[in-house]
């Protein structure tokens, strides 16, 4: 068997040599900010929408401990909880370090959410697909998660995501999906320990 070259070299056992809490330390250096934790939920919002409507209405605080470039970090109330939020993080390798460094200011919890494309409709739009499992077509979360076809959701998450949607009256539906994007194919790995 011949062994991709994007999948060659990889030690996906080995601790990363990447040190999200060293990009922050130096960049807190740089910007003269306190260390600040996060919220324990984050949202990263590629298209940009909802943290524009969010400032938009007022409903989003800037949050002044962030200290990730090339980001911003906003935070709003959620059901009673304060819940953060940033806007165009755009990219495979880019939403990784982002996350990461979300992880590692104290973020326990991270959604992508974003629009896609289908190519086999389950009703008439607007609706949420839940996703359980993403077909692998690209090399970030390789780095990350042993090679596989599938990046595999955590089956308890997408559960209470799907009962959650249901109950709030959204037509909602647990399917795959193809994923270019590492974010979404590594749902189910643990941050925390890079």
């Amino acid at each position: 068997m011949v062994i991709p070259p994007i999948l060659d070299n990889k030690h996906t056992s080995e601790p990363s040599v990447f040190a999200p809490a060293a990009l922050l330390r130096e960049a807190r250096r740089q910007k003269g900010l306190d260390t600040l934790e996060v919220p324990r939920v984050c949202i990263l919002d590629p298209d940009g929408d909802l943290v524009s409507q969010l400032r938009r209405t007022g409903a989003a605080r800037p949050f002044a401990g962030w200290p990730c470039y090339h980001t911003e970090l906003d935070t709003f109330d959620l059901c009673g909880h304060q819940v953060g939020i940033v806007g165009r993080v755009v990219g495979a390798s880019f939403a990784v370090l982002v996350a990461e460094e979300l992880f590692a200011s104290g973020c326990q919890f991270v959604v992508n959410l974003t629009s896609a494309g289908q190519i086999i409709a389950s009703g008439p739009p607007p609706y949420f697909v839940v996703i359980d499992r993403s077909l692998r077509d690209e090399g970030t979360s390789y780095h990350y998660a042993p090679p596989s076809e599938f990046a595999e959701a955590d089956p308890i998450i997408v559960k209470k995501a799907a009962t959650a949607l249901v109950q709030s009256g959204h037509y909602a539906v647990v399917g795959a999906s193809w994923t270019t994007c590492a974010f979404r194919g590594i749902v189910s790995t643990d941050f925390s320990a890079s």
